[in-house]
């Protein structure tokens, strides 16, 4: 079968053969549908860019005769996209193809970040990917799908499934030492999301800066970015956020990650934590405290969560994603009273609530002790790749000074300074297909220089034989360059 019909055109028996091919499959499709197959053919040779503006296609009756269809069902077609606007017709002038649409270039693009590709890849923030527990998760799957009734499929309260409310407070308040009132807690589409709502309602309330740790994750300055807030960059000492900077700074909130600090792995000490309390209280401001990894501690038991000291002026949030996979995009946030309405009603603006099958089977795998045995299986995993890094450190790199390591899934490793200088050091690692981060990527910029070599290395991702092959290549990569 080829086309026979197709009338005088600068482009049109061309273009109308070009397309021709989109059209044989809707004469083949079964009766019923081929009327609505034909319509999708033409529309998408229209879309496309098959059949250009200008083009004049055949009549019905001879377009029915090549392709074995009835001359109905062709007239009709041509009528809806007549309708639509992709074609245009006269009477006696024959149908055209219109001119409104414009030829799209579809293509699926990946935006989700990936790994640089490299032989060893150290950069911290990701989780073994690998230790998703995926048959507890499916056979919670299974059950929730089968047990969940059906009214709960409707518009979920926007904090929330109570019965996941429920789970999470009993669980901050068990592992996090958190006071957690379920009516306080609020499911968000993680940490992101929790800020991003926080941001908002500080907005609202007349605030138009935050204060951030320096060093930090550059997250978090962009999430209030979003929301109208600037960040005002506050400095560390040895037991945390240093206090007369922050009293400086004019600030009434402040970002904090107290129970292991980002990056720098601080701990901060009670004193510490007691001056950030009086400073929120002097100035009826907040603290929010991102308890990203407080979970994962090695030496001892996990420090409590600030927020279990003074639930009316700190808000607390966390998330899976470390835990068991960030791509679940399930979090939770507590704030104080006097901020609950204005976040909750921001949520409800925001996204009507979170899915709630993802609620219900999270809840479901929190009160069977699925997440406590999860977190244990990856405690136990990343320990042994702590320690596989800072021994290899230790062998390739003699005189490292590695900090940060008592908690977290990451450490900062500051080399002796022959290593140095930093930019050059960083150029062989790359060069040695090894991916790393300097610890200043996560500061403010300086004057200073960088001749001392200080990384930032995430560990958790990356099996120890792994491990040992990425320090051996940069010791390599290092030894190769040095003068």
């Amino acid at each position: 079968m080829t086309p026979s019909g197709t009338n005088p055109g600068t482009s049109g028996p061309a273009a109308w053969a070009a397309a021709w091919e989109l059209l044989l499959p809707a004469a083949a499709a079964p009766p019923r549908a081929r009327g609505r197959a034909l319509q999708a053919a033409l529309r998408e040779a229209v879309r496309s860019g098959r059949l250009t503006p200008g083009t004049r296609l055949p009549s019905s009756r001879e377009l029915a005769a090549d392709l074995g269809v009835s001359r109905g069902l062709v007239t009709e077609a041509y009528e809806q996209l007549t309708a639509e606007g992709y074609l245009r017709s006269g009477r006696g002038a024959g149908t055209w193809v219109g001119g409104a649409v414009r030829a799209a270039h579809p293509r699926t693009r990946d935006l989700a970040p990936r790994s640089p590709g490299a032989r060893a890849d150290f950069l911290p923030g990701t989780p073994d990917l690998s230790l998703f527990p995926r048959t507890a998760w499916a056979a919670a799957q299974r059950a929730v799908l089968a047990e969940l009734p059906h009214h709960t499929l409707g518009y979920p309260d926007p904090r929330g499934l109570p019965r996941l409310r429920t789970a999470l407070a009993e669980l901050l308040a068990r592992r996090r030492g958190v006071v957690a009132d379920p009516e306080r807690v609020l499911v968000v589409s993680g940490v992101a999301q929790a800020m991003t709502l926080l941001g908002f309602a500080l907005h609202a309330r007349g605030m138009r800066t935050v204060g951030m740790e320096d060093p930090a994750s550059p997250e978090h300055g962009t999430l209030f970015a979003s929301a109208g807030l600037g960040a005002v960059p506050l400095p560390l000492d040895d037991e945390g956020l240093a206090t007369e900077p922050l009293r400086r700074s004019g600030v009434r909130a402040v970002v904090t990650t107290p129970a292991h600090q980002f990056p720098s792995g601080i701990a901060y000490s009670a004193r510490r934590r007691t001056q950030l309390l009086d400073w929120a209280r002097s100035v009826d401001g907040l603290v929010i405290e991102d308890d990203y990894d407080g979970d994962f501690r090695y030496d001892r038991a996990p420090v409590g969560a600030l927020q279990g000291l003074d639930p009316e002026h700190v808000a607390y949030t966390g998330s899976v994603s470390k835990s068991l996979a960030p791509g679940l995009r399930l979090g939770w946030l507590l704030v104080p009273a006097s901020l609950s309405e204005e976040v909750v009603e921001r949520k409800r603006t925001m996204d009507l609530g979170h899915p709630v099958v993802d609620q219900a089977l999270l809840a479901r795998f929190v009160e069977r002790g699925d997440y406590d045995r999860q977190l244990r299986r990856c405690q136990r995993a990343y320990k042994e790749r702590r320690d596989t890094l800072v021994a290899a450190l230790e062998e390739h790199f003699p005189g490292t000074r590695v900090s940060g390591i008592a908690a977290g899934l990451h450490v900062i490793a500051t080399l002796p300074d022959h290593y140095g200088p930093q930019e050059r050091f960083l150029e062989s690692a790359a060069e040695a297909g090894v991916a790393v981060r300097p610890l200043k990527d996560y500061t403010q910029p300086t004057t200073t220089g960088d001749d001392v070599v200080r990384l930032v290395l995430g560990y958790a991702h990356v099996s120890p034989t792994r491990i040992r092959e990425g320090v051996r290549l940069m010791a390599e990569g290092h030894g190769q360059r040095a003068p």
